[in-house]
């Protein structure tokens, strides 16, 4: 992919190099190998647009002061055919001054690429899977699987915008206690349709949807399961109950936009023999003992506080067992060369058991990544509430779409790293105005396209414009904006590297913020046709881009509002 940044910044490098060398030759320089030194933007661009501690890092190699180091670069350098117009020194730092022809082409390289603009393949040839939500299919998912989905989703469009090639996955815990949970719930409830007189255990599950399950599935098959073993009644009634409620899971997340390449179910590793056979490694690798009837992973032996029972005495796997059995999976059966979780923070001791574990296996634990997610809270009126005001129950994923729209969902939950707590405030999520963040960035698209759509209905057909025409885009609003939107492919890199999709929500609404202001300050209808054909190039480039980035984050880019 064509990326004018990193373009500029090695022809910085290129031409310090260049010009040390050609000092060398002519005596200027004394001849040493060249040191290694740092290329970067800096934050105020008052003494340029790229600087280079060049001078200072040669300064040791050649006993020269950096001030006369750096002057013979400048004097050295060649600027012809490079995207610079002026190079200078400020307090050693050497500073390169963008010329119009870099403005130019960032313009012509979104014209060129259009929906591919802002895509990477510093990740090319490798494979990732991501996997979130993954919510307990016992019942309905809550807003903390609605931050996670929009968290989880956006990181994997991400890194497909990075190079992998991404898959996203569903891990369905059809096992272990909370399925013995709710097959006792069910089967309670069903018992009391026919008249038994038996209470709810408090720690079961007293939801509707556990009644409503009963009932049915006792209109489909009346009182024969009154006759069976309980082994059986609840078997019965778990089978008929989990497919509807994973049935739902996938409707509920596809209406927010959530599409999942694989359903991957617990008990396929406990069926298979898979779980049992991740102990049956680690204790062939001398990685496990017996105490107390119990088997343990020597844990400590891998950086953990304490070590942990893998098989209970009784027989039992315990409930981490299926879980190094699934990563084993990912990154060993199925060779993802990234497994990324997204997880509550709660599972923040969880981590270091898990990776001790693959440690143990033989798989480098850094080819799995776990992002922590902090709570959510809603906020209405000012305050937090734990209800819905509709229902009188827990907000769900399914009440919150009802209430507030998909897109300031998905957009809002990704406003901030995932480290951070989130205050989802519903009044903001529904309001029409620039406090909306996600409205913020569709009116300026919308707005964008009805420029557009009035110069059509003039009869006017805008084509583009010629590089030289771009390169009259000089004030500080319009260079600004060329510049952000330049630095897209870097962010896009970024927020793959640091896991963090939540640096392009912000991203958009920053090349939004700079749109309005370059807009207000310079007018496309001026008397200067070519300057005219330059600005409205530039907006359309800003389409793109800005459509490009709603589209990533699965927002609607709308042509009107």
């Amino acid at each position: 992919m064509n990326n004018t940044v990193k373009t500029a910044e090695k022809q910085v490098a290129d031409i310090v190099t260049a010009a040390v060398k050609k000092a060398q030759e002519k005596g200027l320089l004394p001849e040493a190998e060249l040191a290694q030194f740092k290329v970067e933007i800096p934050a105020d661009r008052k003494n340029g647009d790229y600087s280079t501690n060049a001078a200072m890092a040669h300064a040791r190699v050649f006993r020269i002061p950096p001030m006369k180091i750096a002057q013979t670069i400048i004097d050295e350098a060649e600027l012809d055919g490079t995207y610079f117009g002026k190079v200078e020194t400020v307090s050693g730092f050497i500073n390169f001054t963008l010329s119009q022809s870099f403005y130019a082409d960032v313009l012509k390289c979104v014209e060129a690429l259009g929906k591919d603009y802002g895509h990477s393949d510093m990740f090319a040839g490798k494979r990732a899977l991501v996997e979130f939500v993954s919510a307990n299919p016992t019942g309905p998912m809550h807003v903390g699987n609605a931050r996670g989905g929009a968290m989880g989703d956006c990181l994997a469009e991400v890194l497909t915008w990075a190079g992998y090639k991404t898959e996203r996955e569903f891990y369905i815990n059809d096992g272990g206690n909370q399925i013995e949970k709710f097959g006792l719930s069910l089967d309670i409830r069903y018992r009391q349709h026919f008249g038994e007189d038996i209470e709810m255990p408090e720690d079961s599950y007293h939801g509707q949807d556990i009644i409503d399950h009963a009932d049915k599935f006792a209109e489909i098959y009346g009182d024969k399961y009154m006759h069976t073993t309980d082994e059986e009644r609840k078997k019965a009634l778990v089978d008929y109950a989990l497919p509807i409620n994973i049935a739902g899971l996938e409707r509920d997340l596809l209406k927010y936009k959530i599409k999942y390449d694989t359903w991957f179910k617990e008990s396929t590793l406990h069926n298979s023999g898979a779980a049992k056979k991740v102990v049956e490694i680690l204790t062939e690798k001398g990685y496990t003992y017996e105490k107390d009837g119990a088997v343990w992973f020597r844990a400590e032996q891998f950086g953990c506080d304490k070590d942990f029972v893998l098989v209970r005495s009784n027989g039992f796997l315990t409930y981490i067992v299926p879980d190094i059995a699934y990563h084993y999976n990912k990154l060993c059966i199925r060779n993802f060369d990234l497994a990324v979780d997204i997880l509550g923070a709660d599972h923040h001791g969880y981590v270091p058991r898990l990776k001790a574990a693959l440690t143990a296996l033989g798989i480098d634990p850094e080819r799995l990544k776990v992002v922590l997610m902090q709570m959510v809270r809603l906020v209405k009126d000012g305050e937090v509430i734990k209800a819905s005001k509709r229902s009188g129950k827990a907000i769900t994923l399914v009440t919150l779409l009802d209430e507030v729209p998909i897109d300031a969902a998905r957009f809002i939950f990704n406003m901030r790293e995932a480290n951070s707590h989130c205050d989802f405030d519903l009044d903001l999520a529904v309001e029409q105005s620039a406090q909306n963040p996600v409205y913020y960035c569709q009116y300026a698209h919308a707005r964008i396209c009805s420029i557009f759509r009035k110069l059509n209905e003039k009869g006017v057909t805008f084509d583009g414009c010629t590089k030289e025409q771009a390169e009259m885009l000089t004030t500080d609003e319009e260079k600004e904006l060329i510049r952000f939107i330049a630095s897209l492919t870097g962010e896009v890199e970024n927020a793959a590297k640091q896991l963090d999709p939540s640096k392009l929500t912000r991203y958009a609404v920053e090349l939004a913020t700079l749109f309005h202001k370059f807009y207000n300050a310079c007018r496309c209808d001026v008397d200067d046709k070519d300057l005219a054909c330059a600005r409205l190039f530039l907006c359309r480039c800003t389409q793109t881009v800005l459509s490009n980035v709603l589209g990533l984050l699965k927002v609607d880019a709308p042509e009107s509002m």
